[in-house]
Formats: structure tokens, C-alpha cells, sequence
């Protein structure tokens, strides 16, 4: 199994990939997020850190906010800008971000906290938050009380950010205080290619070796059968969006 490092910077191999894959993050969760910074005399200043192919920073800035993307992949970056053109872009990461001190409203992450030394990002996200301005994290998850979507769990492997969702959660330290949550409950739609690409996204089969991807890949192929995903039917794939706020003081 390769390392969580190796895993962290496993994506752009797979850009494209995860872009037809992974969802759209809910608009209200997001809206949740940014709620303390916004409604302001200015529209909101948002870095979106570890921004991927934009999945995140396409519903902040479809919420009148100022956006600007950060991301350690310049092959994940390069598919962003294609999917949300005129939106700026940095190379960094949570625990050096290419940013003025106070220079934000405020800092949001989907999908990357779990690769994020806590101590050091929760430094870094507050040194660039002017006061008050919000620290934002959101994930979302597959419902896995589902039997068909646990038994996919179990064939692909939980993620790193699945684990630590089902533990303690997400931890940040000073300068922030306790972490608010709120979860929403939806489905997307998916047809068989979109439930392969959503598997072929994940950092596990991207980085397993050719003979884990071959059994992945079957097993998948025998629950989508069962499930009636074949040619171009559609199924609805049930998630849970977790996220989470605190305040820099």
C-alpha cells in the first residue's frame, strides 16, 4: 500500500478522472460556511486551499464571492482552470499558503484537511484570516447505510478522510476555538461510467498496483450488476455532506 504521502499527491495522475467522478459540493452547505463572513459592505475574500479540479471553488464563487485557488498539483490546477476559467490560481497548501497575513475573509477546504498537518495549517489559515473571518471545512461522504454503497466501501477501502470522519473528526488548534457542524443529506444521480470514475478518483485505486485495480474494478462491476447501473441506466448514489466552521477571534 502506497504511503499517506504518496496518497496526498496522487491526484493529478488521475485529474480528469476526478473531475467526472467526485460531485459538486451542496450550495447551502457552502453558504453555511461562508455565513459569518458574508452580507458584509464587500463581497467575501475566499481561498479555497487544496482546491483540487475547482469542485469547491465553483459553488464559492457562484455565491458572489472573491475566490482565488490553491492547490500543491499543477495538473489538478490546470483542469480547474478549465472548469472555472478567470478564477486565480496558486501553487501552495494549507501549512504555506501564498498569501498576505490577514489578507482573507476567509479559508475553505473540501476533500483535504485529512492530508493537512492540523497544528501547522491551523496556524498558517489563521495568520492569513483577518479577525473574524471563518476557517471552513466540508467533506462529502457516501452514505454507507446503504447496503449496496457500504459493500462498495468495502471493495475500494476506506479513505483516509473517511476514517477520521468516523473517529474523532477533523481537529484544528489555535488561534481556533471548537469547530461548529452541520450535515446535509442528498443524492447524485450516477450512470456505471460515473460510478467507475468516482472509484477510479480515490487515491487508494489510483495508487494500487495493477492487480488490486483488476479485482477492484470486477467486484465493482458484479454490485453495479445487482444494482441495475448498466449501459447508460441511472442510480442515485446517497451522500452525506459534512462540514464544519470556527471563527478566527
Amino acid at each position: 500500500m502506497a504511503s499517506r504521502e504518496e496518497m496526498s499527491l496522487s491526484f493529478g495522475a488521475a485529474a480528469d478522472t476526478y473531475e467526472a467522478g467526485r460531485p459538486d459540493y451542496p450550495s447551502e452547505a457552502v453558504a453555511w460556511l461562508l455565513e459569518p463572513v458574508r452580507g458584509g459592505d464587500h463581497a467575501p475574500r475566499v481561498a479555497d486551499v487544496g482546491a483540487g479540479t475547482g469542485k469547491l471553488t465553483r459553488v464559492v464563487a457562484a455565491l458572489s464571492a472573491e475566490v482565488v485557488a490553491i492547490e500543491p498539483d499543477p495538473d489538478m490546477l490546470a483542469v480547474l482552470h478549465d472548469a472555472v476559467p478567470g478564477v486565480p490560481t496558486f501553487l501552495g497548501t494549507a501549512e504555506d499558503l501564498p498569501l498576505p497575513d490577514a489578507g482573507v475573509d476567509a479559508v475553505v477546504l473540501g476533500q483535504a484537511w485529512h492530508w493537512v498537518d492540523p497544528e501547522a495549517g491551523s496556524r498558517e489559515t489563521g495568520r492569513v484570516l483577518r479577525a473574524g473571518g471563518v476557517l471552513g471545512l466540508i467533506w462529502n461522504i457516501r452514505d454507507d447505510g446503504v447496503p449496496w454503497v457500504a459493500r462498495m466501501t468495502e471493495i475500494m477501502h476506506r479513505s483516509n478522510s473517511e476514517l477520521m470522519l468516523d473517529e474523532s473528526g477533523p481537529v484544528v488548534t489555535a488561534p481556533f476555538g471548537a469547530l461548529e457542524t452541520r450535515e446535509w443529506r442528498w443524492t447524485r444521480p450516477m450512470t456505471r461510467a460515473m460510478l467507475h470514475d468516482m472509484a477510479r478518483s480515490r487515491s487508494y485505486v489510483i495508487t494500487a498496483e495493477p492487480a488490486e485495480r483488476a479485482r477492484i474494478e470486477a467486484e465493482l462491476d458484479a454490485v453495479f450488476d445487482e444494482i441495475g447501473a448498466v449501459g447508460e441506466a441511472v442510480v442515485e448514489l446517497p451522500y452525506i455532506t459534512h462540514a464544519y466552521r470556527a471563527t478566527r477571534p
